[in-house]
């Protein structure tokens, strides 16, 4: 009886979450671009864009589908898609799909439209479209669940700006409650496939079909397919901050051996995985090499694949983990010295990798900072003009000579001392010599009658009483009273 009661339970729990799933609006953008107008045409972005479409109907997503857009189609595709989204209200899930061409420029992610004529780097910004605008159309939109899916970073085919532009894309973070998922590892270029689709995107529709899977372990899984796939030439990456949880198919189910909680944002991009010094050693050191080798993978931590190679320093699978971890090292490098955006941070850059396929790229950035950094030494050698030390420190002022006034006098009575100290000498005052004045005489002293004795009669010229400058209570920083 008491079997039949859990049984009964856990089928109320599947139908209430599947209730709820049901409920969730969902709505996405699925654009391919193939057909490229001044570069080779790319075959497979139309395969996959007609392949993801045909995956997200089955899952429950109303699909926008627009292939082939040029720059002006794309703006307004993704104009259009953030008012769809907001009508259908907060409780939406909202994803977007892109294959195509994307290229990096000063750490700046873009997606090429098929019209993008580009001739050197600078027109990059003019002819493509900016990942931070797509993501800023997501933020603006009160979603429930961002999804941003890239099949891009393919060979960079403008060859006029391929050895300046840097490989790859850059490590962007994705803005809470939403995920951003890369065909390949920041800086490394994605493969477009010799069969019917990319390798990332015939990895995405098989591992997506699974009921129930949360969507980060849905993309470690695709992680790992691919690395195996391509031979390890290929390695999707995603960066998450999603703080409610998603499944293409079904309600997402937290594995009890994984310990994922797609309500708690993860980092992947920058900070890894949060877990404490070495936990991935105690969890790695009773494992084949092999499944170790597979854990990290999927895992795609530095901390994971730094302690994979103190544990398997040895081939086959040392080079691609050492591999990876120097990459993923050194555009994590890159992404602080765009974020601090400073000569010291290029400069810092370029000394650790000389070699970087992005020196270049910091080396025009170290020159157009430097100007800046002596125009702010400048400023702060200006007098007044140095900033405060901290928040709650004001600005030193200027020294200004002002004129010096006298201490006025105080004409109250002194008050009684409370503790013993040295008076001040009073200055000595001149008093004026006392007047006297006589009496008139009366009728009696003229007449010889004597008069009454009344003494001389004595003014005092200065009237007032004289004081000294009384003590009077100053509280001081430490909260005792000091004389002035």
């Amino acid at each position: 009886m008491a079997q039949f009661r859990a049984f009964i339970a856990s089928i109320a729990v599947v139908i209430a979450t599947t209730c709820g799933a049901l409920a969730e609006n969902r709505i996405a953008l699925v654009i391919g671009n193939s057909s490229y107008r001044s570069v080779t045409v790319l075959p497979n972005p139309a395969n996959d864009a007609r392949a993801m479409t045909n995956l997200l109907n089955a899952a429950r997503f109303e699909v926008i589908s627009a292939p082939d857009l040029g720059q002006t189609d794309m703006r307004q595709t993704l104009r259009a898609f953030a008012a769809k989204v907001t009508e259908k209200g907060p409780d939406t899930a909202a994803l977007i799909y892109y294959a195509g061409h994307g290229l990096q420029v000063e750490g700046e992610n873009y997606l090429v439209p098929i019209d993008a004529r580009i001739e050197r780097e600078s027109d990059v910004a003019i002819e493509a479209v900016r990942l931070t605008d797509v993501m800023s159309v997501l933020a603006s939109t009160p979603s429930r669940t961002r999804i941003v899916i890239l099949d891009a970073c393919r060979n960079n085919p403008f060859s006029s700006i391929n050895q300046v532009t840097g490989t790859g894309l850059a490590i962007v973070d994705a803005p809470t409650g939403s995920i951003v998922s890369y065909s390949t590892a920041p800086g490394s270029t994605a493969l477009d496939g010799s069969g019917a689709n990319s390798p990332f995107t015939a990895a995405l529709i098989e591992v997506a079909k699974e009921p129930n899977l949360p969507i980060e372990q849905a993309f470690k899984r695709v992680r790992l397919n691919v690395h195996k796939t391509t031979d390890g030439a290929q390695t999707p990456w995603e960066s998450s901050s999603l703080t409610s949880d998603f499944a293409f198919f079904g309600a997402p189910v937290v594995s009890a051996a994984t310990g994922t909680d797609p309500k708690t944002p993860l980092q992947v991009a920058v900070v890894g995985t949060g877990k404490p010094p070495g936990f991935w050693r105690k969890e790695l050191q009773s494992r084949p090499a092999q499944e170790a080798y597979e854990i990290v993978i999927r895992e795609d931590s530095v901390d994971a694949y730094e302690d994979f190679l103190a544990l398997y320093p040895l081939p086959p699978f040392a080079p691609r983990v050492r591999s990876l971890a120097e990459r993923r090292r050194e555009m994590m490098t890159w992404y602080t010295a765009m974020t601090v955006n400073t000569a010291l941070a290029f400069q810092a850059f370029l000394e650790r990798y000389p070699n970087s396929d992005l020196a270049p790229t910091a080396k025009r950035l170290l020159e157009r900072a430097q100007p800046r950094a002596q125009s702010a030494n400048l400023m702060r050698s200006l007098p007044g003009l140095n900033p405060p030390q901290n928040a709650n420190q004001p600005p030193a002022a200027t020294p200004v000579n002002l004129p010096v006034v006298p201490a006025a006098v105080c004409t109250c009575p002194p008050e009684k001392k409370t503790e013993k100290t040295e008076p001040k000498p009073t200055p000595k005052v001149k008093h004026a010599e006392p007047r006297v004045r006589v009496r008139p005489p009366t009728d009696q002293d003229i007449f010889g009658t004597p008069p009454p004795n009344l003494g001389p009669t004595i003014s005092i010229g200065i009237g007032g009483s004289f004081g000294r400058r009384r003590s009077s209570p100053h509280p001081s920083s430490s909260g005792t009273n000091k004389p002035h």
